[in-house]
C-alpha cells in the first residue's frame, strides 16, 4: 500500500522503520508534529519521527493544524491508501479521514476499550492491572473509539516503569501494525466493533498530577511513581528542594512514619505514606544527575524529621 505515516515520539519509530522495511508498502511520507523546543536552551527540534524520516529521505509534513482545508488537500493530493498512526497527537476530523481509501489505522497501546487517551501505559501500571496490549484500529473522530482490527497482550511485571512497558510495547506492536495493514489490503481483515463494557479512560498526565502525594497507601505511591517513570518524571519536595523520583520500594518491616515524614539513614532514605513507609532509589535534585538517593542525602546533610510534600 501507499501510505502516510502519523507519529511524534520514539515509541512510534518500531512501526515507522518495520513500514519502511516493508516489501508490500511504500511510507510516501511522514506527519508528525511541528518542532518543539527541546534540550536546556530550548531551541526547536524535529521529532524523533521526523528525524528518522528524514534520515531515509522521506518527505515530512508538519502542519500546526492537519485539519485545516489546505492540509486535507495537500495529503489528498498525496493519494495515500491508508495513513498508518501511531502516537500522532492531535484530533482528527472526518473531512482528513476520509480522504485515504483504507482510512486510518491507528496503533493504540492498551486493549481497547480500556485506557482510551493519551496516557494508556501509565494508567494501566497507576491501577495495578496484570496484562495489558496493543490495538490496531480505525481511527472515527471521537477519541479511541473505532473498531478494531488486531490485538496483542503483554504482561506487566512488577518492576516495570512506563518507559519499560512502552519500549516493549512499541516493539511487540509495530508487527501488528503492519500484519493489520497487510490484512487490510488483502481483505481478508475486518474490524470488529469496540465492547460497550469495559471502557476506562486514560487522559494525558501533568506534571502537577506526577506530584506524589504521601497521604496515599504505599502500594499505591510506588505504583504512581513507576507510571510516571519516566514522563512526566514523579516529583515531590523534600524541605525546600524539588527531587525528581525513579522507582521506590515499599518497605514492609520497617517502623512505619507519618505520611511524608522523611528519615535519612547512611544507607537508606525513607518516606512514610498512608499505610508503609517506602524507601527511596534514585532521585535527581535539580541541575544534578540521577543519584542514589542515600548519597544525595549525605550531600545535602538532610536531617530526620523534615516532610516531603
Amino acid at each position: 500500500m501507499r501510505l502516510v505515516f502519523a507519529g511524534t515520539p520514539e515509541p512510534a519509530l518500531p512501526s515507522l522503520q518495520r513500514l519502511i522495511d516493508s516489501p508490500r508498502h511504500d511510507v510516501v511520507a511522514v506527519l508528525t508534529r511541528p518542532d518543539a523546543a527541546a534540550g536546556r536552551r530550548g531551541k526547536p527540534a524535529p521529532s524523533p519521527v521526523a528525524k528518522l524520516a528524514l534520515e531515509q529521505g522521506i518527505p515530512v509534513l508538519r502542519p500546526a493544524r492537519p485539519n485545516e482545508p489546505e492540509f486535507v488537500a495537500e495529503l489528498t493530493e498525496l493519494a495515500p491508501d491508508c495513513c498508518a498512526v501511531v502516537a500522532y497527537g492531535a484530533l482528527l476530523k472526518p473531512e482528513l479521514l476520509a480522504v485515504p481509501r483504507y482510512g486510518w489505522i491507528n496503533l493504540h497501546f492498551s486493549v481497547l476499550p480500556a485506557w482510551r487517551g493519551a496516557a494508556p501505559v501509565q494508567a494501566a501500571i497507576a491501577a495495578g492491572d496484570s496484562v495489558t496490549g496493543a490495538s490496531t484500529f480505525q481511527i472515527e473522530p471521537d477519541l479511541d473509539t473505532g473498531p478494531v482490527y488486531g490485538v496483542i497482550t503483554e504482561t506487566i511485571a512488577p518492576t516495570d516503569t512506563s518507559g519499560d512497558l512502552l519500549t516493549r510495547l512499541a516493539d511487540a506492536g509495530a508487527g501488528l501494525l503492519e500484519a493489520t495493514l497487510d490484512g487490510v489490503e488483502d481483505g481478508v481483515l475486518n474490524a470488529v466493533p469496540q465492547s460497550t463494557d469495559g471502557v476506562s479512560l486514560a487522559p494525558k498526565i501533568t506534571v502537577e498530577q506526577a506530584r506524589v502525594d504521601w497521604n496515599l497507601p504505599a502500594h499505591i505511591v510506588e505504583r504512581r511513581i513507576r507510571a510516571h517513570t519516566p514522563a512526566p518524571g514523579a516529583w515531590t519536595v523534600i524541605g525546600d528542594v524539588r527531587v525528581k523520583l525513579g522507582p521506590v520500594t515499599v518497605d514492609p518491616d520497617g517502623e512505619a512514619l507519618p505520611p511524608g515524614r522523611v528519615e535519612a539513614g547512611r544507607r537508606s532514605v525513607r518516606i512514610g505514606t498512608g499505610s508503609q513507609a517506602v524507601v527511596l532509589g534514585v532521585l535527581q535534585p535539580p541541575g544534578k544527575k540521577p543519584m542514589a538517593a542515600a548519597d544525595w542525602a549525605r550531600g545535602a546533610r538532610l536531617s530526620d524529621g523534615v516532610d516531603a510534600s
